[in-house]
């Protein structure tokens, strides 16, 4: 069974010559300038698929116009060829069906995140839209090997709230509801049968999360196991009979542990895998006789451990490659064939064939061989003490080529804030780098990753021990002579955006400027404006946040909107007209009131984005007006920068 999801991209292409750097700045004589379009440009191919009958391979490519779109290969042919032709946003995410006749893809518009299920026909190269139903968000896309000709998609068509399971025939192009939900379903799992028998539901009212179940389709739902608010659960998939199921539970430990629990009674059989130090990462499961292969833990790397003796030797094999993160991306029906992601720091994802007969490999792509020309900077794991003695796992980049001495710095929050940075190459690191700066991503209390402890320590601490944790890693930077305590500046998105915003507002004498796109401002205006599949989770939202939406003095407190009076810094922001998340909004009261003070705020729109940049053409835009705004306040170099055809950016002077 493999799950298709949306997800952010990587960069690739060229630029034109930098400029010298600022006064006062560091030399940088030995370490060309990255170009911006190297950096945020789309790769040159990344996201490669294995054809389940190992035929073929496809990944995603730019066409000639410079869209992403999929591209279709024979192994061990040079016969590349695009099959589908999306003109304007791309495609980001895509998926072989088991029968290796059709490709599937999901896409939305204009960034509003009401994504539809497409699927390409290779042998006519007919596109068809799967899920062609205004203002209806498709997610949660299963497949089957044993069952190659459909698949099972979540649809909010009935009602915007929730997603019933439609399965699909995918040649007829025709989908039948499968699965009504109740109400309070977030997530479906299937059973070896492809058959749905197990759901996460979310208690509206206290924030829990309970593991639902059934015998078969003919049968009620029942209540297996309840996590309350506080505990983390989540279900990874059925054991080949059926009568169990892998699940991640923090019950009686701090981290997450993988168990195998009993599918009637939900009795704990056996613990499976566990690491005191970080939660489960990533889990393996065979796909055609679900047995659990291996699994993942990240505390400052991630490591695989083992679980099945049949892959034990692949792992062997392919850590002596490279000293890597590896993923298995993608394997043949017959799993005699495997494509295999290695991430690095310094440099961007190189894809190998995995041969587990002859236990060889062989180069496939690497997404952005441009990268290889240039000196990226190494990111290193860091742990930093916060105040109250947490230990904060981080990650410092420190610009190649000078001494690591008072330097501009930039603190690198990011998002979620249920979300954790991880080791490996970032295009908006190594750029910040490159152009001399210092740059710092803290994983601060509320991050996922480190166990149930470190994650609730953030309940009710936005803007608060949160926003200390980011402070007390500037303080760390600083009293170790790394970063100029006049030349810092905070840049981060969403959750990362609200961080900018508040440490402008609550800490004002820490930064030099801020760069925030699409962080909120006001909280409850944030949480009255979230779409309606956000409902059944807006119960643990206000857990975790606070109950900003009744209790006006908590949301005064934690809002940056209320507290413009102490910004002094300059501020950029760029935001997405079409972000359902944060909304335009948020971005528009928060420039408002700060230009109202007199402080400087330049503020750029992207008409056709949501959430996130993912036109080139846009983050070209966006990232040289904040390279620009960087250089000015920080010294750091600046690549020149004119206005990007082809993005769709306003300035917004309000």
């Amino acid at each position: 069974m493999v799950a298709l999801a949306r997800t952010n991209i990587p960069a690739g292409a060229e630029a034109p010559a930098p400029t010298s750097p600022s006064p006062g700045a560091h030399s940088f004589d030995l370490v060309p300038l990255i170009p911006r379009t190297v950096l945020f440009g789309n790769p040159t191919q990344f996201q490669a698929r294995l054809a389940p009958d190992a035929s073929r391979f496809s990944f995603l490519a730019p066409s000639p116009a410079g869209v992403l779109n999929v591209w279709l290969q024979t192994l061990g042919a040079a016969d590349a060829v695009m099959i589908t032709n999306d003109t304007h946003r791309g495609i980001l995410q895509h998926l072989w069906t088991y029968d290796s006749q059709h490709i599937v893809y999901l896409q939305d518009e204009l960034g509003e995140e009401n994504d539809h299920l497409f699927v390409v026909h290779l042998a006519t190269g007919m596109v068809r839209d799967l899920t062609p139903f205004p203002g209806v968000r498709a997610q949660n896309v299963m497949l089957d090997r044993k069952h190659p000709g459909d698949l099972l998609v979540g649809l909010n068509l009935r009602d915007r709230r929730v997603f019933d399971m439609y399965r699909v025939d995918v040649k007829a192009g025709t989908a039948v509801l499968d699965t009504e939900n109740p109400g309070d379903v977030l997530g479906w799992m299937t059973d070896p049968a492809f058959e749905i028998r197990a759901a996460l539901a979310s208690g509206s009212t206290d924030g829990s999360t309970t593991l639902r179940v059934r015998d078969n389709r003919d049968q009620p739902w029942r209540d297996l196991v309840t996590w309350p608010f506080g505990e983390n659960g989540n279900v990874e998939d059925f054991a080949a009979d059926g009568r169990s199921l892998f699940v991640e539970t923090t019950t009686d430990s701090d981290t997450a542990r993988l168990v195998e629990i009993d599918a009637q009674t939900g009795e704990e059989l056996r613990t499976l895998a566990e690491n005191p130090k970080a939660d489960v990462g990533r889990v393996l499961v065979n796909p055609d006789t679900h047995v659990l292969e291996a699994v993942s833990f990240d505390f400052e790397k991630e490591d695989w451990t083992v679980l099945d003796d049949s892959v034990r030797a692949d792992f062997a094999a392919l850590s002596k490659l490279a000293p890597d993160n590896l993923s298995i991306v993608s394997r043949d029906l017959a799993d005699r064939i495997w494509i295999v992601a290695f991430e690095r720091d310094r440099g961007s994802l190189r894809y190998v064939l995995y041969d587990r007969d002859a236990r060889s490999s062989s180069e496939l792509l690497v997404s952005q061989p441009e990268l290889e020309e240039y000196a990226l900077a190494p990111v290193e794991p860091v742990i930093i003490k916060s105040r109250d003695g947490l230990d904060l796992v981080s990650y410092l980049t420190l610009p190649p080529g000078v001494e690591p001495v008072r330097l501009p710095f930039v603190l690198n929050p990011h998002g979620g804030p249920q979300s954790r940075n991880t080791w490996g190459y970032r295009p908006n690191v190594q750029w910040l780098a490159n152009r001399g700066y210092a740059v710092l991503q803290v994983n601060f209390r509320g991050s996922t990753g480190y166990g149930k402890s470190f994650l609730n320590a953030g309940n009710g601490e936005w803007g608060q021990k949160m926003q200390n944790d980011l402070t007390d890693a500037v303080l760390w930077a600083v009293e170790r002579g790394i970063a100029d305590p006049a030349r810092v500046a905070i840049l981060g998105g969403s959750y990362g955006g609200y961080a900018v915003l508040a440490g402008l507002a609550f800490t004002p004498e820490l930064y030099a400027c801020g760069v925030d796109m699409f962080g909120p401002s006001n909280l409850r205006t944030l949480l009255a404006s979230a779409p309606p599949y956000w409902e059944l989770a807006k119960k643990e939202s206000m857990l975790r946040i606070g109950d900003v939406e009744h209790d006006e003095a908590l949301n005064r407190r934690l809002s940056p909107l209320f507290h413009v009076d102490a910004i002094r810094a300059p501020l950029l922001i760029g935001q997405g007209a079409n972000d359902v998340r944060v909304k335009i909004h948020e971005s528009d009261q928060i420039a408002a009131a700060v230009r109202q003070k007199g402080v400087a705020v330049e503020y750029v729109v992207y008409t056709d984005e949501g959430h996130s940049f993912v036109r080139p053409e846009n983050r070209f835009d966006f990232f040289g007006r904040a390279e620009r705004f960087l250089a000015q306040h920080l010294g750091g170099r600046c690549e020149p920068w004119s206005e990007v055809p082809g993005a769709s950016v306003e300035v917004r002077r309000l």
